[in-house]
This record gives C-alpha cells, sequence and structure tokens, in this order.
C-alpha cells in the first residue's frame, strides 16, 4: 500500500494543502493523510493514524522532509519506525527504502534534511521575532486594530435590545449577526460600558 502525508503549519484559510495532495495523488499514494499542525508538535493525529495503519513494506510518501517533520529527533523516531517495519520513504525526490538492509548512506542524507529542515524553522521564528521587535520599536501597533462602540456593526447594534430582552440567546444573538461568540462578548462590553 502506497500512503502519503501532507502537513501545513496553518490553518486551511491562511495555507493550503491541495498542491501536496495533488503531487501525492501524482507520485502514486493510495490512501492521504494531511493535517493543519506545525512541524515542531509530537503528537500530529492524522500522522499518528497513518503510522498505524502502515504495515510491513508499504510506502510513505511525502512532498519534503518537513512535512514529516522539523525536528531532528523525531525524524530520528520516524526512520527507526520505518526500519522496524520495512517501510519505502519518499520524500519528493529522494528515497530511502528500508525494505531490505537499511543503507547507512541514505539514512545519513535523511538526518541531514532533517537538520537544514530544523534550522529552517529556527530561522523563521528567529526573523518573525526580529520584525515583531522591530515593529514595536518603530511604535507600530501589532494585531487587529482597537474596536471601539463607534465601531460595531450596525446588525449588532440594531439587535442589542432584543438580546438585552432576553427573546434571543447568546448563541442566537451570534448567529444571527455572523460573529463568534468570542466577538460577541466584545462588542456586548463595549455597548454596556457606554
Amino acid at each position: 500500500m502506497i500512503y502519503g502525508y501532507a502537513r501545513c503549519s496553518t490553518s486551511e484559510t491562511k495555507q493550503d494543502v491541495e498542491r501536496q495532495l495533488f503531487e501525492l495523488r501524482t507520485m502514486g499514494a493510495e490512501s492521504i493523510y494531511h493535517e493543519y499542525e506545525s512541524g515542531t508538535v509530537i503528537n500530529r493525529p492524522e500522522l499518528e493514524k497513518m503510522m498505524a495503519a502502515v504495515s510491513y513494506g508499504d510506502t510513505i510518501i511525502t512532498t519534503e522532509v518537513s512535512r514529516i517533520t522539523r525536528s531532528v529527533r523525531q525524524l530520528c523516531d520516524f526512520i527507526e519506525t520505518a526500519k522496524d517495519k520495512h517501510l519505502k520513504i519518499i520524500f519528493g525526490t529522494f528515497t530511502a527504502d528500508f525494505t531490505d538492509k537499511p543503507d547507512i548512506m541514505t539514512e545519513g542524507m535523511l538526518k541531514m534534511m532533517a537538520v537544514f529542515a530544523e534550522i529552517e524553522r529556527n530561522l523563521i521564528v528567529e526573523r518573525v521575532k526580529s520584525g515583531i521587535a522591530s515593529a514595536k520599536a518603530k511604535g507600530i501597533r501589532l494585531g487587529r486594530p482597537a474596536v471601539s462602540a463607534k465601531d460595531l456593526p450596525k446588525i449588532v447594534i440594531d439587535n442589542f435590545p432584543v438580546y438585552q430582552a432576553g427573546y434571543i440567546s447568546k448563541k442566537d444573538y451570534a448567529k444571527l449577526c455572523d460573529i463568534s461568540r468570542p466577538t460577541l462578548n466584545k462588542y456586548i462590553a463595549l455597548m454596556t460600558d457606554k
């Protein structure tokens, strides 16, 4: 059986996993697992499901090493599982075949790829931290813009008396206004502080 695994770090609204899924299907994946999770997270439900499903001699395909993990330690654990289950692993154009006697050079290359994936992630984190510090030093306010009572959507203001009178629940109020409950709570706090 040929399994595929795709991963993006952020939600489907911010990153699209479709390119990876297309490539995995093109490479012959018969069963594909995908999720939105950081490559450094240890417990990833879809990866764990796939690893539980694979059996002796199966193949796992990903578009690159960093899709499996951005941690050298985690990749070493993954390699050990691949060796134990005699799996063939394909990372884009790089193949590690552990169905027979493990090749030490291949294992070494994989570990080097993991080192670079981990370094890349650490550099991204450092750049983000540096960018945030630079923006703060320039007086740039980060995050969403502050909202005042005068900025509230008309539908929220118009339906506030109905909610206050107890004719609709907070859940229904949020649904009616097409906003989340936490956003509604913030809006209600602004309206009651007038």
